[in-house]
């Protein structure tokens, strides 16, 4: 045996006794968690598994050596014996069976055996001396605590039975004047360890009430400056705990007098550190109790904030106060030229343990502590902002060297040794997280106002002041600098990368309103975010350090500005960055021609030689936050960036179809088929995006990639993909936009949406209580459509809402009628879930629901909603019959079906069918019709509305019609149409007409009624037909003139029936009014049929010409007083005029007027114009209706369409109706927009409260327009008129011409 080795204890007992007592100590935490003495032992027999530090330990260091000392020898010879002494140390496939038997046979051995019991020997002596020891010791400190308590602590002693008995001994003054003299640097260490030890078992808030608590903390902040590690961590240990179980304003005075004590430290202490030096060695001494310190400081800080709040502001302000003033400690040294000696401060070690400044997010969090944290930035520490901007600037200037200097070699050999910390910093690396420190602390001040106004900032390095502008230049440019992260300086170097904490400072900027307009929307920044973008488009070469990440992370900030309405003006309206050296431009310019030469990869200066997927579709991000909205899209659409993108997902598709099928171990032709199928789903998400506006939606269709698009979205969709990081609600808005045109439904219907969104409800109306395990009964709804349902019942009234959809969806379609449905039969289409849900008309339909009441009524609710719009209604009703379908169940539906009748029974059923037939049944605005209640009264009668089982509905449904003829005409009016008789229409007629419309409709609108009207109205179109034509006007073959040979069809037949029955209620129309109605629709029909073309679609809607109703030819015949002659002769006139193009939609329906591309869309230019600019300038003029659309998922336009398509019928009375004509025609056709928006602006109040019920839908569909009248809004019309007649009728008047005019020079192919 080796000298000392061969017996265990050679040095003796002790030196065994303290390794194991050591072993024991380090592993006591696991040990005392042991809930028995088996899962103790338990845990002793699995310790090298599971402790990482096992073999560090030098008890089993000891162990090891004395096991390879006494078998050693023995365990080398059974190896020679079994291996013949070749290769003794070659390893193969019999190794482990050789260790097995080797281990063995050592095992069996002599030597062994001894070693064994020579240890269980010595160590068993060993730990009885132990175990004596700690006896010893728990009597001796029982018998002192005793000694304690009896002769010095008798008073105020707690009952050794409380439940607050926390080890704590009550301690008189005297005693704590003992410990302070005994605490006294003039004492010996061993006097000044007891005081320490006695000390923290008493109550802190004992110790800090005494009348020598000054000399004591004196005395305290003293030995905490001492050498000796042990005294200084004794009042560590005393103010740790005075920190977690003392009240405030004891741990106030603990914390600042800790504070103190660092400054007095730091003040005698001025460590340094040389740069090109190792750095500082966190452990060494002095450094380490600064830490130490310092780290209890920190742990309080990020805690505190938690309960301040309870206490008065002082105390809160002492302690940020006493912060604030250590951090600012000697700053005036803080920051010295490389080559010179550092002096560390203690900011520095603060910024080493809390990198990211938790402190002071936490700090700044709460507007109790925020307002007192700035405030004293503001008055008296101002400085420690200077200086953090002073860190950032110096990095900036110095190029990024702390962070290059980082890498020093100490620093990697520690790395490459494995250590589990590290403990050497080098000057440049305490440099770099001051600065990462540093922009965390001005980051979080520039989230608040207060904190935005200590700008401007003087720094000693700059002769002007650094304001808030400044500052975010800089920021940009340290991304520039450093736009990858920087891998040495921490383990998590993404995190602490210079780029990733500048955008984690600018991100919460760009997404706060009043920030961003501070911060980011100023002409500085902007000019600094896209300067490497307009160098580049001038040419030149991109001078960035990575171009491609720099720019990806540019276009990352660009596209969270355009998000925000301030941002997105700033972009598009912002004419003030200089592109050349003359010519100005706005942001959205300068982005979208960039993002076209990215598609095109023609950018030279960018040095790669193919342009990054991800930088492409960074920038593409940015337009697409311009080009989802109307105004954006206003801007852009010169550009075809629509028909860019499609090509550039064109070339996609066909590389992406040409990749190699994957095949095992080929990692590069996996990737880059990954990347390319990534790139082709951007730009399909991309083109997606133009759907969200009208306008958008058109040019989407006209790319092609409409189906596909949708497909794409469904996809989404079902995986729950959110639709980008920009967008809160989902695709609602999309679809919604979708379904109001032919195309769209169409798309729709093609990816499955339409049959998914079908079974989901079905299963949520049918199944879906079934089976969910009842764990707590929920409360039986009172509401017709349970909450459950809601959702996908606003879905499918979003979907159906358009009359252009239902034709996709139902047109032509038959309903089953089945004699026998299964139970889990699920129906998957729109007619299959009519057939189930509405047309109820059998036993068998009854029979195969689940819940046939609930079910039934979600029908009838969703048929109603689909029956305000009265094409809509006509194609149900053509098809399928419906009220004499609800009208037999009506009768059925009785208490005795024998020859007698019966009384008809009143259920949730029978009330929602009499309402339904109400609603189609009888046709006025909110003052000419009356509309059954849905919900019963209290009282003998519970509804007192009269049961419909036959047509006509009863006359109680109908009020009084309005007073259309005036027993005095107005003499003004009759005046100016007699001189118009009389004398020539001039260039000035038609502004005489226009201000005396105007005049009439402000102050007595009742006077344009009937025939005035009428007679005002055919003068205008007349002279505007002569002097303004726009289209030219129908003319038939001497062949063709009879209109004999032209059938109507059903629709339209079921729609004059509705005009004629109208017409009769108003006065205007007699008896023998529908042959001349009929005899006008067919020869308009004709008319506009011979000025048609055929395209070349499967689209329903244009397979035979206009299908549904003419409502505005009805309006006209009404309000010619059933004229045939002289409407005929009005509507060839308003066929000239472009007024004609968006308040006739059967004239403009599949035009020779429009584009090919556009006539063949079968999308109307009331939708991609005037809902266009109804919700472009909803967003400006009254953007709570326009954010309420938003979030509920809804959207103007399909509201429009609604509206402008049926003539307001059923939604406003005659007159207003016809004021809706005369003001499109006379004011303009701009007006028709105006009228939207001033619609909208009226209903704001209950747009709002429908919203916030989820109601929007329903109500904007089911409910008239109450109280409005045109009278008042006229003024409002017209300052609409003011500001935007010059964009929106300009656009108008371009219907005959391309949708995205090529004005700007770009290709258009």
């Amino acid at each position: 045996y080796p000298a000392g080795m061969s017996q265990p204890c050679a040095g003796g007992d002790a030196e065994l006794q303290t390794l194991l007592k050591q072993f024991l100590s380090s592993i006591s935490d696991r040990l005392s968690a042991a809930p028995s003495p088996e899962c103790a032992e338990e845990i002793l027999l699995q310790l090298e598994e599971t402790d990482k530090n096992f073999h560090n330990y030098e008890f089993v260091k000891f162990l090891r050596q004395h096991l390879e000392a006494s078998v050693g020898v023995v365990v080398e010879e059974e190896t020679r014996k079994l291996t013949g002494g070749d290769r003794p140390h070659a390893i193969g496939a019999g190794h482990d069976s050789l260790i097995h038997t080797v281990t063995s046979r050592t095992r069996e051995s002599e030597e062994y055996q001894q070693m064994v019991h020579s240890l269980k020997t010595k160590l068993s002596t060993v730990v009885d001396t132990l175990v004596d020891q700690l006896e010893e010791d728990q009597l001796r400190k029982e018998r002192r605590d005793r000694q304690q308590s009896n002769s010095r602590f008798t008073d105020n002693c707690s009952d050794s039975d409380s439940s607050f008995n926390q080890s704590y001994a009550f301690i008189r003054q005297e005693q704590l004047q003992v410990l302070a003299d005994n605490l006294s640097s003039s004492k010996p260490k061993q006097v000044r360890r007891e005081a320490l030890q006695v000390l923290c078992c008493a109550p802190p808030s004992d110790v800090l009430s005494c009348v020598s608590w000054s000399g004591l903390r004196s005395n305290l902040c003293a030995t905490l400056c001492e050498s000796d590690p042990e005294l200084s961590d004794g009042v560590l240990q005393f103010f740790a705990k005075s920190f977690s179980s003392s009240p405030f304003n004891v741990t106030r005075e603990i914390y600042t007098s800790l504070a103190k004590s660092l400054e007095s430290s730091f003040l005698s202490l001025k460590p340094r550190v040389p740069f090109g030096s190792a750095g500082i060695d966190i452990n060494s001494a002095e450094i380490s109790s600064l830490l130490k310190q310092i780290r209890l400081l920190n742990d309080f800080q990020k805690e505190v904030p938690t309960f301040w709040i309870r206490h008065p502001e002082m105390y809160m302000e002492e302690i940020i106060e006493s912060t604030f003033s250590l951090l600012t400690l000697r700053h005036d040294h803080g920051s010295s030229s490389p080559g010179k000696e550092k002096v560390v401060q203690p900011i520095h070690l603060l910024a080493l343990l809390d990198v990211k400044a938790t402190w002071f997010r936490k700090w700044m969090h709460g507007f109790y502590s925020r307002t007192v944290v700035l405030r004293l930035l503001e008055r008296k520490y101002k400085s420690l902002i200077a200086a953090s901007l002073h860190q950032c600037i110096h990095f900036l200037e110095s190029g990024g060297t702390a962070a290059t200097h980082a890498t020093d070699p100490l620093s990697e050999k520690q790395q490459a040794s494995g250590s589990a910390q590290r403990s050497v910093y080098s000057a440049a690396e305490l440099e770099y997280v001051l600065f990462v420190h540093s922009l965390c602390v001005l980051g979080k001040l520039l989230l608040y106002r207060n904190g935005r106004r200590l700008f401007p900032i003087k720094v000693k390095t700059r002769k002007e002041p650094v304001s808030l502008t400044n500052l975010i230049v800089i920021l940009i440019n340290l991304v520039y600098q450093h736009p990858k992260p920087l891998p040495s300086v921490s383990s998590d170097s993404d995190g602490l990368s210079p780029s990733r904490l500048v955008m984690e400072v600018l991100w919460p900027l760009c997404e706060r309103s009043e920030c961003a307009a501070e911060c980011l929307h100023q002409s500085a920044v902007m000019e600094t975010l896209l300067a490497p973008v307009v160098a580049l488009l001038n040419g030149q070469q991109a001078k960035l350090e990575s171009p491609a990440a720099t720019l990806t992370l540019v276009a990352d900030i660009l596209a969270r500005i355009a998000n925000t309405d301030g941002g997105l003006s700033l972009f598009l309206h912002e004419e003030k960055l200089l592109v050349n050296n003359s010519e100005r431009a706005c942001p959205a310019h300068i982005v979208v021609q960039f993002t076209l030469q990215l598609l095109d990869n023609t950018l030279s200066g960018l040095n790669e030689p193919d342009i990054p997927h991800g930088l492409c579709g960074a920038f593409v991000f940015v337009c697409r936050q311009m080009y989802n909205t109307s105004e954006g899209l206003q801007v852009l659409r010169a550009y075809d960036l629509h028909l860019a993108l499609a090509a550039a997902w064109e070339t996609t598709s066909v590389l992406s179809e040409r990749v190699p099928t994957p095949v095992p171990g080929a990692a590069v032709g996996c990737e880059e088929s990954q990347n390319a199928r990534v790139w082709e789903e951007t730009l399909l998400d991309s083109l997606l995006n133009f759907a969200v506006t009208p306008r958008g939606l058109v040019l989407l269709q006209q790319t092609g990639a409409l189906d596909q698009c949708v497909a794409h979205m469904f996809s989404r969709f079902t995986r729950r993909l959110q639709v980008s990081r920009c967008e809160k609600f989902g695709y609602g808005v999309m679809v919604t936009q979708l379904a109001a045109t032919a195309p769209g439904a169409a798309a729709l219907l093609k990816s499955g949406f339409v049959r998914a969104l079908v079974v989901d409800l079905w299963s949520t109306l049918e199944f879906s209580n079934e089976d969910v395990r009842v764990v707590r009964p929920k409360s039986t709804s009172m509401e017709p459509i349970d909450r459950s349902c809601l959702k996908p019942f606003l879905s499918l009234v979003n979907i159906l809402s358009a009359s252009q959809s239902m034709w996709e969806l139902v047109g032509r379609q038959t309903l089953a009628n089945k004699t026998h449905y299964t139970l889990r039969e699920t129906p998957s289409s729109v007619p299959d879930l009519l057939d189930r849900l509405i047309a109820v008309n059998s036993d068998a339909k009854i029979h195969s629901l689940f819940h046939y009441e609930q079910s039934h009524t979600f029908g009838l609710r969703l048929l109603s909603v689909l029956c305000c719009h009265l094409d809509s209604f006509l194609l149900l009703e053509s098809q399928y019959n419906i009220c004499s379908m609800l009208l037999h169940r009506q009768r059925e539906n009785v208490t005795e079906q024998d020859a007698g009748g019966g009384k008809c029974i009143i259920d949730i059923l029978s009330v929602e069918r009499n309402h339904v037939l109400v609603r189609v049944g009888v046709v006025g605005g909110p003052s000419e019709r009356r509309l059954p209640a849905r919900d019963l009264q209290e009282g003998e009668d519970p509804y007192p509305w009269p049961m419909i089982s036959f047509y006509p509905p009863p006359s109680c449904f109908i009020m009084d019609p309005p007073e259309l003829v005036q027993a005095s005409p107005d003499p003004d009016v009759s005046s100016f149409l007699r001189s118009s008789e009389t004398s020539e229409h001039g260039q000035a007629w038609m502004h005489d007409c226009r201000r005396l419309y105007r005049d009439v409709m402000t102050t007595r609108p009742d006077v344009l009624t009937g025939h005035v009207l009428a007679d005002l109205l055919e003068m205008a179109v007349e002279h505007l037909s002569a002097t303004e034509s726009f289209f030219s006007e129908a003319r038939l073959k001497a062949e063709e003139r009879s209109a004999g040979g032209v059938v109507l069809s059903s629709v339209e037949l079921l729609g004059i029936d509705i005009c004629l029955r109208y017409g009769r209620f108003l006065g205007v129309l007699g008896e023998d009014a529908a042959d001349g109605l009929t005899l006008l629709m067919k020869t308009v029909k004709m008319l506009l049929t011979s000025q048609r073309v055929q395209p070349a679609s499967t689209l329903v809607t244009l397979q035979d010409g206009y299908l549904g109703h003419d409502w505005l030819l009805s309006t006209v015949f009404l309000l010619m007083g059933g004229d045939a002659g002289r409407s005929l002769s009005f509507l060839r006139s308003l066929s000239t005029l472009l007024s004609s193009a968006f308040v006739w939609p059967a004239r403009i329906h599949a035009s020779v007027h429009l584009p090919a591309e556009v006539s063949g869309s079968g999308i109307p230019p009331v939708y991609w114009c005037t809902a266009h600019y109804v919700e472009m300038l909803l967003k400006a003029e009254v953007p709570l209706v326009h954010s309420a659309f938003r979030m509920s998922g809804f959207t103007p336009s399909q509201m429009c369409l609604h509206w402008l398509g049926q003539c307001f019928w059923n939604y406003l009375d005659w007159p207003q109706i016809c004021h809706y004509v005369s003001t499109c025609v006379l004011m303009g056709p701009d007006y028709q927009v105006y009228v939207c928006v001033a619609i909208f602006k009226h209903l704001q109040p209950e747009i709002l409260h429908r919203t916030q019920s989820q109601e929007l839908q329903v109500f904007l569909k089911e409910e008239p327009i109450r109280g409005f009248r045109f009278g008042p809004y006229l003024d409002f019309m017209e300052h609409l008129e003011s500001r935007y007649r010059s964009v929106v009728l300009t656009d108008m008047s371009r219907v005959r011409t391309d949708l995205a005019p090529t004005t700007l020079g770009h290709r258009s192919s």
